[in-house]
Parts: structure tokens; sequence; C-alpha cells
């Protein structure tokens, strides 16, 4: 498999799971670089790659969210394709899925995003992972035209050294990759952003407790301003934001102990994220 094949199969899978809903939603494209290295080689010397194409399900009443998943789920289920664990809890009101496409292992998820809790109003996304292939450099497919800009790659170096401060101030372990973790570069509109995102090992209450006391700490020590934000965990999430250059990083607790971190950088200038 190469570039174009991994592409033209993720966007396939993709197509599989909106073609045939109701409501019709329009697919915003969400990532800016859908070719990156491969995330079960983080620490090697990147010769393979991997295809991940996202999208938000817009257009449609945000009450249809968990409708569109669900209709995402049924036509992957009908497909033969396999869930990673198990099915979603339909009793949620903000339900995801996560499958694998057989037998040629595409990752695929379609989630819920909470737009407003209280209405039960939610935006739904939908994103492919391929399987890892050789890059260009070893027979691939040539992946210069998602080659970033000088700005994003000194946004995607922020936010590395911006999450490389978070986890030494955490000082618990952090997971092995997850799909849709690592880090991107987004557009919203006219602005493009970095994004790094990346999980702890699960945690007890009272350790996650004191590991989110350790990062505001941290923040409030380097130039960060900081809030809690209530959560069903009963542990707060952290959103923080530095003021140098517009940074906000999320530290946001969930229901197995996990501590997910995501890190947002805009790519505006060269810059250094030494605060």
């Amino acid at each position: 498999m190469d570039e174009q094949q991994a592409t033209k199969r993720a966007d396939e899978i993709i197509h599989q799971a909106v073609d045939g809903m109701s409501p019709k939603p329009t697919l915003k494209r969400t990532g800016l670089r859908p070719v990156g290295a491969c995330v079960a080689d983080e620490h090697s010397a990147g010769e393979r790659k991997q295809v991940t194409l996202s999208y938000q399900l817009t257009g449609v009443p945000g009450i249809e969210a968990k409708k569109l998943v669900r209709q995402a789920r049924d036509a992957w289920v009908k497909l033969g394709y396999k869930f990673q664990s198990s099915d979603a809890d339909w009793s949620d009101p903000f339900p995801s899925v996560s499958m694998r496409s057989v037998p040629d292992d595409f990752w695929m998820t379609a989630v819920t995003g909470v737009v407003d809790k209280t209405k039960g109003e939610g935006l739904a996304a939908i994103s492919v992972t391929s399987p890892c292939f050789v890059g260009a450099d070893k027979g691939g497919a040539d992946p210069a035209a998602f080659r970033p800009t000088e700005s994003d790659e000194h946004a995607e170096r922020g936010a590395l050294e911006y999450s490389s401060r978070i986890y030494d101030a955490l000082g618990v372990r952090h997971a092995p990759p997850q799909s849709g973790e690592g880090v991107a570069t987004y557009q919203d509109a006219e602005d493009r952003y970095a994004h790094h995102a990346w999980s702890t090992e699960p945690l007890v209450e009272e350790a996650l407790a004191q590991v989110l006391q350790r990062a505001q700490a941290h923040f409030e020590s380097t130039g960060w301003t900081v809030r809690q934000v209530p959560t069903a965990t009963g542990v707060p999430m952290l959103l923080a934001r530095h003021a140098a250059d517009g940074t906000v990083a999320r530290l946001a607790p969930s229901t197995d102990g996990v501590l997910r971190v995501a890190v947002t950088t805009p790519a505006i200038r060269p810059y250094s994220a030494e605060a």
C-alpha cells in the first residue's frame, strides 16, 4: 500500500458511513496534513507513514449528532467491520464508536462532541486512520502536497515543547499513542493551529486529583491563566491559556482514570516556547 491507495481507501470508509445518513450532513475537513509518521513508530527514524482523514459532520441540528454516530456504526457493522473493544453506550447522550475494517485493518471512530449538554446538542465527527506503510523515501507516493509551512513547523515545535513541560509537571507515565493522538496542523476559518494530543496511564481518583494540582501549579508559575471546569468524573478539567502566544492546554480526566492532554498553539509566526 502507498499513500494514494491508503487515502483512497480511508475516503471510501468515510463515505460508507456518511453517504446513507439522514439527515444528510456536510463533511467539514479538520486536518490539514492527512499524511504523518506512523504512530506505532514514534521513536524510530520515521520511515513509515499513515493516513488519517478527519471530518466534522456539519449542517444538521445538534440534537441529531447521536443519530449520525449510530448510523455510522450501523453502516460499518453491515459491512462486517469489527468493534475495537465493545459497542458504544447508547444510553449516553454523547456516544462514541471505535471500529476497524476487515481484512485491511483501517481504524475508524465516530464520536459525538458536546455542544450544549443541557439541551443534548452535539457535533458528530468521523475519523479513519490507515495501517502504516512505507513512505516516499522508501518507494511510496510523494507527500509533498502536505508539506507544512514554516509557521506550521514552529507552532508544532511550540506545542510539543509545552506538552513536554506539562508531562514533566504531571510526573506520571503516558499511555501508548491511540488513534487520533499525536501532532497535527488544523485550520479553523482563516486561522491555523498546531495540535498535540496524548494520554496518561489510568490513575485512581486520588492520584488524578494530585496530578491535576501539580499541573495547575505548573501553569500558574509559568505565566498561564487557569480555570477549572466541573466534569462527570468528580475531578475538574483544567483549561489553561498562555498569554504570550495564545496557546491553550486542556487536561481532561475521563471516567476510566485516564487524563487526556491536548495542547493547541496558533501558527502565527516563528516564536519560542520559552515561557
